[in-house]
């Protein structure tokens, strides 16, 4: 269900619209002020702001303005004046429509609902975005290989190879500097073993390990230096 909060200062437009729009997708919040406006729109979502004003007033304006820096809430003003001019201006303040006056009531439904429309597409988008930004920060993928962060595991197409807590940090430090050297010091401080009694030698047994669960070349020795990663992690 969408929630539509309108701003009408002549009461009139909520009851025409509670008529003609689906009781069961939209819900009509009306406010005849631009404090019962804040107060509203701050307790709760709004998908949508219809502005009613009866001229391109500087608080409708201003309404305008001060929605759009806040949220992405969609906008539409309706207005006396109907001027190119005043349709640029409502615009620019960041409506995402312009009405004049008169309109036919089932115009206006339709711009409700393909604007409606849009935006739900554009939320969409946004979540489906915002998942798979998650599921990448928290599965690194590398050869055949993926290593997940959150549940610690790392698989081999459909195969789980089971690491230590040492061997996973040690992983995952590798696996987040690809390409690069890194001294046994440096991987003594990357793991939480590095507190205890670590040394040189510890790192090259986990190493041994590594080599012996996963492919062997993945682990370069550099002599004198350290270890190098040889894959390159998948974007």
């Amino acid at each position: 269900m969408y929630n539509i909060l309108i701003f009408d200062t002549d009461c009139m437009l909520l009851p025409k619209l509670e008529k003609h729009l689906e009781p069961n997708r939209y819900r009509l919040i009306g406010v005849t002020d631009s404090e019962q406006l804040w107060y509203e729109f701050n307790r709760q979502h709004v998908d949508l702001v219809l502005l009613d004003v009866n001229q391109p007033s500087a608080e409708g304006l201003h309404i305008t303005r001060e929605l759009r820096a806040r949220s992405n809430v969609g906008i539409v003003l309706i207005s006396d004046r109907a001027e190119p001019i005043d349709r640029i201006i409502g615009l620019e303040m960041g409506a995402d429509d312009y009405i004049g006056k008169p309109y036919e009531l089932r115009e206006l439904q339709v711009r409700l609902r393909n604007l409606m429309w849009r935006i739900a597409l554009v939320r969409k988008a946004e979540s489906a975005a915002a998942q798979q930004h998650i599921r990448q920060d928290n599965l690194i993928q590398f050869e055949d290989y993926e290593l997940e962060l959150n549940s610690r595991k790392l698989r081999k197409g459909t195969d789980l190879i089971k690491l230590t807590k040492a061997e996973f940090e040690l992983l995952v430090v590798f696996a987040l500097h690809p390409q690069q050297v890194l001294t046994r010091e440096r991987l003594m401080q990357q793991t939480s073993h590095r507190n205890q009694d670590v040394n040189d030698r510890t790192i090259d047994v986990i190493i041994r390990r590594l080599r012996n669960k996963m492919s062997t070349d993945l682990f370069v020795t550099v002599h004198g230096e350290g270890y190098l990663f040889s894959a390159s992690p998948q974007d």
